[in-house]
């Protein structure tokens, strides 16, 4: 009996040619990406690319979330809660990535860290203007935090453009208000750079859209795409608190903030205060 060959045969229509732009590695600029692994521990530490790879991969995710909310802000600015319901939704299986893989970071154990921690100086994702920008629109805007970056500096451009810029929770709130609902006018023309604070009028509101929601579908639907977005959100802060304690315990973190008691107070910021709380009051 003939052994058959464990071989695939190349299919006759299959592109052998990869020397043009348009292929797989040339459409996504492969080349670019991979070079951009520098580890610079010397010698070079075996964990220091996973802690580079896991960053940058962070870094893109929070690449797309932004593209994505901008998407769900201008949907929502001209009507089109069904779409930006569908792009939320799409956020939170991004969010999902991102907080499956802080469990690869967690396979660093403290004395492999320590190994190269001493190489990222005042490096702190801290700094991470990508992150910056998903808070500032989900609406957790802080002027302070542009001041991190040097005046004039592409970062703090961006920055101060998303700053200046409606949230999702801002353009959600004038919907309301153009829709006829009771939104209180002072909430809708209110400085937009700053953090949106608890309204009681507002809460009312979304009240009578939760005791019928059958009246008030896209913006019932819409409320609770916001809020899975928010609790994604919190459970990812969560795992990078518990991530790091876990492998630097109580130490100072590298952009000098306290560390594990600096993240531990980001847990008590919320984006959509209103609708997490009309849950007590229905």
């Amino acid at each position: 009996m003939t052994k058959k060959k464990n071989i695939r045969k190349l299919e006759e229509g299959i592109k052998l040619d990869v020397s043009e732009r348009n292929n797989y590695g040339g459409y996504l600029c492969l080349d670019t990406l991979f070079s951009a692994q520098k580890p610079i521990s010397n010698p070079v530490h075996h964990d220091e690319m996973l802690f580079i790879i896991q960053h940058q991969t962070s870094e893109l995710w929070m690449k797309l979330i932004i593209h994505e909310l901008n998407e769900a802000i201008r949907c929502v600015q001209v009507k089109r809660l069904g779409r930006a319901s569908k792009i939320l939704a799409r956020i939170k299986q991004i969010q999902k990535q991102l907080f499956e893989q802080w469990a690869v970071l967690e396979t660093l154990t403290p004395s492999e860290y320590m190994e190269f921690r001493h190489v990222l100086g005042n490096a702190s994702g801290f700094q991470s203007v990508h992150y910056r920008q998903v808070e500032f629109l989900l609406g957790n805007k802080n002027h302070k935090m542009v001041k991190v970056f040097p005046e004039g500096s592409e970062s703090r451009m961006v920055l101060e453009k998303v700053l200046d810029s409606p949230s999702i929770y801002d353009v959600f709130i004038k919907h309301l208000f153009t829709e006829g609902y009771q939104v209180p006018e002072d909430l809708v023309n209110r400085d937009i750079r700053q953090p949106h604070e608890f309204n009681q009028q507002l809460m009312e509101v979304l009240i009578k859209v939760y005791q019928r929601p059958d009246q008030h579908w896209p913006i019932y639907a819409l409320c609770e795409q916001l809020v899975d977005v928010e609790q994604s959100f919190q459970l990812w802060r969560f795992r990078h608190m518990k991530t790091v304690e876990r492998i630097i315990g109580f130490k100072q973190g590298t952009g000098g903030s306290s560390g594990v008691s600096f993240l531990k107070k980001a847990l008590d910021l919320t984006f959509f205060p209103e609708i997490l709380r009309l849950r007590t009051e229905l």
